[in-house]
């Protein structure tokens, strides 16, 4: 069906967005053409507004809106850790379980030979100058349990280890409420190393 000229270039522009194809699109597109005007007007604000606003942090290179992000404007975080994550949507996830409190450091992606990223792609030079000054005592590898993020912290650790520098991986295992008989040999494997006691 060919639609009238804004319409189909709403729909392309949808498209272009990670997660939606055509028919998800158009759900988002009749939505946005049968609520009221305030109410897209509100939506088409709130995304002006955060690519005004909102920047990388030049530190950590999280999102922040200040010269810094939060976490690292923060003085009450633990400035001898730094967890390195993928993206800031990991940094959101460890955030929430209220366990970690030390600084962050955002890669923006994983080594991916195959997808042509490579370690000059991500954040590495800049986390290597963090610590350069000798105030970090650990780095805690948080990248994803996937082969990308495995290559990521192996490559991470060789690098960092001969700065002095603990390098620890986060562990992997069972999720809660997950059955041993659905899990893979390496994920159940992991969940036996980092067994503790009870």
């Amino acid at each position: 069906m060919r639609y009238p000229t804004p319409i189909q270039r709403l729909l392309e522009e949808l498209e272009r967005l990670p997660g939606i194809g055509p028919k998800s699109a158009q759900r988002i597109a009749y939505w946005l053409l049968t609520v009221d005007t305030a109410d897209a007007d509100r939506l088409a604000s709130a995304i002006s507004e955060v690519k005004r606003a909102i920047h990388f942090c030049p530190r950590c290179f999280n999102f922040a809106e200040g010269e810094v992000c939060a976490v690292c404007a923060d003085p009450e975080r633990d400035a001898a850790q730094i967890c390195v994550v993928e993206e800031p949507r990991d940094l959101a996830a460890i955030e929430r379980t209220h366990e970690y409190h030390g600084l962050y450091h955002v890669l923006h992606g994983a080594i991916s030979p195959i997808d042509g990223i490579g370690p000059d792609q991500l954040r590495v030079r800049e986390l290597i100058e963090r610590l350069g000054d000798g105030s970090v005592t650990e780095v805690v590898v948080a990248t994803n349990p996937n082969v990308e993020g495995e290559t990521t912290a192996l490559y991470l650790a060789r690098l960092i280890k001969p700065l002095g520098v603990r390098v620890t991986r986060i562990a992997s295992g069972l999720p809660v409420g997950g059955d041993l008989e659905f899990a893979d040999e390496v994920t159940l494997g992991r969940a036996l190393e980092a067994r503790r006691e009870i």
